[in-house]
């Protein structure tokens, strides 16, 4: 099992990820998959097995004013492979997200996941949990 930061030679399987992903019909380019690389505070985290890439996630560590000024963590992007679903994959690639996070200072990390994805006992299953707060969002 590898997990690692992805580069934008990864770029091609990470496409095919975000393609099984989004239900919007558009995944941006590479471009803008390196500018996203490049962006202070944000890593595309990636587990890969048998040399493929089945599992990956982003995390963004943003500056805070509160809490001492330690910063928070989002995770957005959380995806593993259709076919390999289950397996394990996105549990370990969300286990390596957090425990970034915290080695980054993070005082708490957070995400949006969509009521329809059904995905809720996953994230539950990592740590996450609904009781303290309700994420709420404004779409464009």
């Amino acid at each position: 099992m590898t997990l690692r930061c992805l580069t934008v030679d990864d770029w091609p399987e990470a496409e095919e990820l975000y393609w099984e992903l989004t239900r919007s019909g558009a995944v941006a380019g590479v471009d803008s998959f390196e500018a996203i690389l490049a962006h202070a505070g944000t890593s595309v985290f990636g587990k890969f097995h048998q040399g493929r890439l089945v599992a990956m996630t982003t995390l963004h560590v943003l500056p805070n004013m509160t809490y001492g000024g330690r910063p928070y963590g989002l995770v957005e992007n959380v995806v593993a492979k259709s076919k390999l679903r289950g397996q394990g994959h996105g549990k370990a690639v969300m286990q390596h997200c957090v425990a970034q996070a915290r080695e980054a200072g993070c005082y708490k990390v957070m995400l949006l996941t969509g009521q329809a994805r059904n995905a809720r006992g996953f994230y539950e299953a990592v740590g996450f949990d609904a009781d303290e707060k309700w994420g709420m969002m404004i779409r464009f």
